[in-house]
């Protein structure tokens, strides 16, 4: 398509060149998009705002994700100094930066139910897991509907040609070179928008995905720790039944009677 609209305008202004030579277009791309028509001047400041849009939300998602990877090491690495569920809670309150630490925290609120403390600590990770994607369906959206919004404005320009040719009754250079133009300027800022909002993406969702396994992978270890603290209702309970003295020689509630053997004696009225 390309390479027809070229060897089109080519065409067009070996005529235009033959009929008007004083003619002159400005076919800069600041030019083009000033003389664009109404429908495609508003897709390509669109496409021209979500373009810089990208890079902005990139940058801050990149150094959102650097900044929390960074507090989530110094977390666990001191996390693994810790030897009880009160020694793990000190360490996260510190380190309330760290999405792990945040998700200590939520187990200490219950941690007075430890049938609840799992699913407990899904629904944080699932939180932080939503903290972090924020802005992700939007750099989703751009690189998938950026090139079709383009598309619209490329098949506006070119409709627009054809109109011009149709009303000049010429397909010289003056007339039809406007609205080509303008029409590949469209597609091109709609790659341009779209094709760093893809590669933003996926870098960054990769990132997103190694940051929450390792939380999900050492929530486990947090878990065992405060359950198995001896202040925990569980541990208690455990140590309880524990501690109860075990009977060696216990009685049964029915004893059978012996074969053979007399009956047992009637009770006294």
């Amino acid at each position: 398509m390309m390479l027809a609209v070229a060897g089109f305008l080519a065409l067009a202004g070996q005529e235009a060149g033959s009929a008007d030579p004083s003619a002159t277009i400005d076919l800069s791309i600041v030019g083009l998009i000033k003389g664009a028509s109404g429908p495609v001047f508003v897709v390509v400041w669109l496409l021209l705002f979500v373009a810089v849009a990208v890079w902005f939300i990139a940058a801050l998602k990149l150094l959102q994700l650097r900044r929390w990877a960074k507090a989530e090491d110094r977390f666990e690495e001191d996390a693994l100094n810790a030897d009880d569920a009160e020694g793990l809670f000190e360490i996260a309150a510190h380190h309330d930066d760290a999405p792990g630490a945040r998700v200590v925290l939520e187990l200490r609120k219950r941690r007075g139910v430890p049938r609840a403390l799992e699913g407990v600590a899904k629904r944080a990770v699932v939180a932080e897991q939503k903290r972090a994607g924020s802005l992700m369906p939007t750099l989703a959206s751009i690189g998938s509907a950026s090139p079709f919004i383009g598309l619209f404005g490329t098949v506006w320009g070119i409709m627009d040609a054809f109109l011009r040719i149709g009303r000049e009754k010429s397909a010289s250079l003056p007339v039809v070179a406007p609205a080509i133009g303008e029409a590949l300027i469209a597609t091109a800022i709609g790659l341009l928008a779209a094709i760093p909002a893809v590669i933003a993406y996926n870098a960054i969702n990769k990132r997103l995905d190694d940051l929450l396994g390792a939380i999900e992978a050492s929530a486990d270890g947090w878990l065992a720790i405060i359950r198995d603290d001896p202040a925990s209702p569980a541990a208690s309970r455990r140590a309880g039944l524990a501690d109860q003295p075990v009977d060696s020689n216990p009685v049964p509630l029915n004893r059978p009677r012996r074969s053979g053997g007399p009956p047992p004696p009637l009770p006294r009225q």
